[in-house]
Parts: structure tokens; sequence; C-alpha cells
């Protein structure tokens, strides 16, 4: 939190060890290209990563290189993204996106962030359109390998859950305590154990509080649980 977590409350080493224990301990390999962590992101806003995935391959075969996919008619990205949904939006996004990192870096490369420190990072690409701050934290820590802590629905659920971040917290406020509370170099280990533990254990939907290795400091679980 949480700038003072509630008494009770797991640690970010602990919860990272108990989850590590169940899943496996995530190994942070940084993709690498700035751009395509960008693109793929937007592609990924509300849809399943196999559809946002399907969606950039089907980009890249139509657009070999971000200068023909730049220069496209925003019907062409459309349709070739349409398997992803909301592919006019997504499509625009793209398109401005694009024309704004040319104007602002002179180029389409975006390793020039490499050499900027997290602060900077981040501030450079919230001020590009449509990227807020979970887009600018994936790709801080998937392409950059810079700490950030993205809020997806996974993450936003098990922490509401667990009491990490006070009830009815939004998304983007909730990344911002989060980021405060863990430490930055457990922040990706973090952030990848609470997505496999949101679909897997702790579910929207029927979730199994009961197999959880962190039931006994979670709020709702207990809540859910015979007396």
């Amino acid at each position: 939190m949480v700038e003072s977590a509630p008494v009770g409350t797991l640690s970010p080493q602990e919860i990272v060890d108990r989850l590590s224990a169940l899943y496996g301990p995530p190994e942070w390999r940084p993709h690498g290209d700035v751009m395509t962590e960008l693109v793929l992101t937007i592609l990924s806003q509300n849809t399943s990563d196999a559809n946002s995935g399907r969606a950039f391959m089907r980009l890249k075969a139509r657009f070999p290189d971000w200068e023909s996919l730049m220069a496209a008619d925003p019907a062409e990205i459309e349709e070739a993204i349409r398997v992803g949904g909301l592919s006019q939006i997504k499509a625009g996004r793209i398109k401005a996106l694009l024309a704004q990192v040319l104007e602002r870096a002179g180029s389409l490369d975006l390793d020039f962030l490499r050499r900027l420190g997290p602060t900077e990072v981040r501030a450079w690409l919230e001020g590009l359109p449509g990227v807020g701050p979970k887009t600018a934290a994936c790709v801080m820590l998937f392409a950059l390998g810079m700490p950030a802590l993205p809020v997806d629905t996974h993450v936003h659920r098990v922490a509401l859950r667990l009491g990490l971040v006070p009830p009815r917290t939004p998304p983007a406020r909730a990344q911002a305590l989060l980021e405060a509370w863990v430490p930055p170099e457990l922040h990706y280990a973090f952030h990848v154990l609470l997505i496999r533990h949101g679909r897997r254990l702790c579910r929207a939907q029927r979730p199994l509080c009961s197999q959880c290795p962190l039931l006994d400091s979670c709020p709702y679980g207990r809540s859910t649980m015979p007396a």
C-alpha cells in the first residue's frame, strides 16, 4: 500500500515466496523492442492475450515495418487487427501513436528511452496518445527491464481481496500504491505471480479460496470459509 499496510498483511517478499512455491519463480527476461511492446500493449486492451497476439501477428504480416504501418490507411489497419476486438478504436490509437512518436523523437526508434531514468521514461510514454499508467508500466517492465508494476484486472482483483489497497481503489491508483509498497526488484515477480494467481485460484467467479497459500492473510478469502 501502500504507505502503511494493514496489520496482518503479508510482506511483498512473503507473497512472492508463497506464490512462487505454487507457480514457480518467474524469470525476468525483458523482450527488448520498445515499439513492439507499445503496440502490442495497445492491442491487448480489453481482449485476451491470445486474441491480441493474433492481431499483432496479422498486423506485422500486413505491415512489416513501422513506417509502412504509419503510412497505411486506418481501414487497412482496422482490418488487420479485427480479431483483437475494438479494431476501429485501436487502429486510430496506433496511427496517432506512431505520428506522435515521430514528431517527438524524430524517428520511430524508441531505444533512446534506455538512456533515461524510470521517471523520465514514464512521463515520456504517458505523454503519448492512448498510453496510460498501465501501458507505460508494461513497456517499462517488459521491454526496457525497468521497475514498474502494471495493474491489470487480475492484479487489481487479487490486491483488493488481500487488502493491499483500500476498497474500491481504481486500477491507476492501485498501481501507484503497489509500486510504492513493493520493492523495485520484486515488481516483475509480484506482477506475474498475481496474474497467475488471479487466473488459476483467485478467479473473478468461484475463487478456490480453500487452496490459496495466502488464505491466512486474505480478508476476502477468510470471509468465504465456513465458520
